[in-house]
C-alpha cells in the first residue's frame, strides 16, 4: 500500500494520483518517465500514479499537416480539458508540442532532464548521400525547409503519424528518408536506427527532447509533488526557447530551429529562421546568462526585424 510521510496532513496527495498522457507509444513511454521518477522522489510505491490515457486531435487526424487543422493545440486541448475538469492530476507532454501561449489556469510545474536534441536522418547515411531527387518525408516547417536549404534538389513529401506509422510508410515506399527525434527513438528503446544530425550544422526544434508536467495553477499540494522532479538546467533552455517562440510569434507554419546549451555558467542559444522553400535563412546567437530569458526574446525579435518579408510573413512576432 502507498503512503505520504514527506507531507504535512493537510497537503497529502491522494492516492492513486492521475496522470493524463496521449495514447500513442511514445506518449506513453514518457508518461512511464514521469511516473517513475515522480515515484522514486518520493519513495512511492508504483500503484500511487495511474496513468490515465487521453485520445489527442492530433493522434485522431493524421491525413492532414498539423498546421492546416489547428496547430499544437491538437496536442493538448484534450489534456487541458481533462485538467481543468479534474478528471486528471496532472498531464504530461513534449515540450516542442506545446503552445506558448496557455491556459491561465494551467502550469508547467515539472521538466524532467532534457534527452538528447538531435534529429536522426532515417534512410540515408548523411545529408549528403541522399540521392539526386530523392522525396524526404516529413510535415514539419523547419525539416522541410532546413533540409531545402542544403539539399534544394530534393522534394518534400507529407509524412505524419507515430513513430511506428512513420517508419512503416517510410519501408513501403512513401519517401526515400526522413527524420525522427533522437529523444524519441531513445525512449522507445530503437537506438540502433538511423543517423544522428549534429547541431550546429543541423539545428533541432526549439524545446525538442524536453518532458514537460502541467497541473492546476491554484493547486498548491501537485506543484509541490512535482517540485521535486523538476531540473532547473533543462528549465532554463526551455523557458529561454519557448521566450524566443513567444518573441518571433511563431506558429505551427513557422520554419524556426534553435539549440540551447550550458556553457560556462550561462546559455548559449543558436537560432535560424527560414522561408518554407529553404532558400532564404537568417541565423544568430546570444550568451545570455542562466535565467535571462529576455535576452533570448531579443534575439528572436532581432532576427525577425532583419529578416526578408519571404521570412517573416510566418511569424507574427514584434
Amino acid at each position: 500500500m502507498t503512503t505520504s510521510t514527506a507531507f504535512p496532513a493537510a497537503t497529502r496527495p491522494q492516492f492513486p494520483l492521475r496522470l493524463g498522457t496521449r495514447r500513442s507509444p511514445l506518449a506513453i513511454a514518457q508518461a512511464e518517465e514521469a511516473k517513475a521518477r515522480l515515484t522514486a522522489a518520493h519513495g512511492w510505491d508504483s500503484d500511487a500514479i495511474e496513468l490515465v490515457p487521453v485520445l489527442a486531435s492530433g493522434d485522431r487526424i493524421q491525413d492532414r499537416p498539423l498546421a492546416e487543422i489547428g496547430g499544437k493545440a491538437l496536442w493538448t486541448k484534450e489534456l487541458d480539458a481533462a485538467l481543468l475538469d479534474q478528471r486528471i492530476d496532472f498531464a504530461v507532454h513534449s515540450m516542442k508540442d506545446v503552445e506558448t501561449r496557455r491556459p491561465e489556469q494551467i502550469t508547467i510545474a515539472a521538466l524532467l532532464p532534457r534527452a538528447d536534441v538531435r534529429d536522426v536522418l532515417i534512410g540515408a547515411a548523411s545529408i549528403r548521400q541522399i540521392p539526386v531527387g530523392a522525396r524526404v518525408g516529413t510535415s514539419a516547417p523547419r525539416r522541410a525547409a532546413q533540409m531545402l536549404s542544403l539539399r534544394p534538389d530534393l522534394v518534400v513529401v507529407g509524412f505524419r503519424g507515430n513513430v511506428a506509422t512513420r517508419l512503416a510508410k517510410l519501408q513501403v515506399g512513401e519517401a526515400d528518408v526522413t527524420l525522427l527525434a533522437a529523444a524519441g527513438l531513445q525512449r522507445l528503446g530503437q537506438t540502433g536506427i538511423g543517423h544522428v544530425l549534429d547541431p550546429p550544422d543541423w539545428l533541432p526544434a526549439p524545446a525538442q527532447g524536453a518532458i514537460g508536467i502541467e497541473c492546476r495553477a491554484d493547486d498548491d499540494r501537485t506543484r509541490t509533488m512535482l517540485a521535486a522532479i523538476d531540473d532547473a538546467p533543462t528549465r532554463a533552455q526551455i523557458r529561454a526557447e519557448r521566450a524566443l517562440l513567444l518573441a518571433l510569434g511563431g506558429t505551427c507554419h513557422s520554419p524556426v530551429a534553435a539549440w540551447t546549451r550550458q556553457e560556462n555558467g550561462g546559455l548559449v542559444m543558436d537560432v535560424a529562421l527560414f522561408s518554407p522553400d529553404g532558400a532564404i535563412r537568417r541565423g544568430g546567437s546570444a550568451r545570455f546568462a542562466t535565467h535571462d530569458a529576455a535576452a533570448a526574446a531579443e534575439l528572436g525579435r532581432r532576427l525577425l526585424t532583419e529578416a526578408p518579408r519571404a521570412i517573416s510573413a510566418f511569424f507574427h512576432g514584434s
